[in-house]
Parts: C-alpha cells; sequence; structure tokens
C-alpha cells in the first residue's frame, strides 16, 4: 500500500463530508428546489463513495486475498480482514448503491434518499477512515 497515495484520498475524504455538511440544506424541500445544492451534495457523496473504494483497493494490496469482482465486494474483503465492522460494510455497501444510482441515472434519484444521507450517513465515511487511518503506520 502506497501510504501518501491513501493520507491523499483521506483528506479529499474529509473535504467531500466538509463539503456536504456545509451545503446541506435544513430539509428536503430545500433540496428538491434548489440543483446548484443537488449537485453538490450528488457530486461530494459519489465522490466520497469512490474515494473509500480507492481506499479499500490500496489497503487489500498488503494482504493475501482475493481481488474483489465488484466495488461493493472490496468492503467484503475489509470486513473479512476485520478492518472494519460489519454493519459497516453493509452500510459502504448501500453507498455503492447511491454512487451507481447516481453515476449513471442521475435524472432518478430520489432526493429524500439523498438527503438521508446527507443528513444521517456521513459518519459512515467517518468510521471508514477511522479504520483505515492506523494502517498507515504499518
Amino acid at each position: 500500500m502506497d501510504s501518501l497515495i491513501v493520507e491523499r484520498k483521506l483528506e479529499s475524504l474529509r473535504r467531500c463530508i466538509k463539503r456536504v455538511e456545509q451545503k446541506r440544506p435544513n430539509n428536503v424541500a430545500i433540496l428538491e428546489a434548489d440543483p446548484d445544492i443537488q449537485d453538490i451534495l450528488v457530486l461530494n457523496l459519489s465522490r466520497a463513495v469512490q474515494l473509500c473504494v480507492d481506499i479499500a483497493a490500496h489497503v487489500l494490496l498488503d494482504y493475501e486475498t482475493l481481488p474483489p469482482n465488484t466495488m461493493g465486494e472490496t468492503f467484503d474483503r475489509l470486513a473479512d480482514l476485520k478492518i472494519i465492522e460489519p454493519e459497516l460494510c453493509v452500510s459502504l455497501k448501500r453507498s455503492v448503491g447511491f454512487r451507481n444510482m447516481a453515476v449513471h441515472n442521475y435524472s432518478v434519484l430520489d432526493w429524500h434518499i439523498v438527503y438521508a444521507i446527507a443528513t444521517h450517513h456521513l459518519e459512515d465515511f467517518r468510521r471508514f477512515a477511522v479504520a483505515v487511518t492506523p494502517l498507515l503506520e504499518r
């Protein structure tokens, strides 16, 4: 694992989380009415998911494990290695589903789901960062 690359990706992840926190509206109605806020939230949430996948892939380079076939399996491998907790694995795999929807079917996004992620699930990204940070010292 290239620690410098992972450190930079973790910093980018923190910036994405901060950006969502700064721009997250007080309610879903505001989000539904403001395309600029929609774009900022979706872009930064999608980036956060992708950064977690990228970081996980870098971490897995240090372990003798089968390479993941999907983005979601990347988190399964980390859970198998006890790097992340099973419930965090499930949440991160769900975030991959969100990311795929955002990237491939942006026009059908449910703004209630986006709002829920921006309001209640940013902690998943923080927990992921906390779990992988100690591995940088290896």
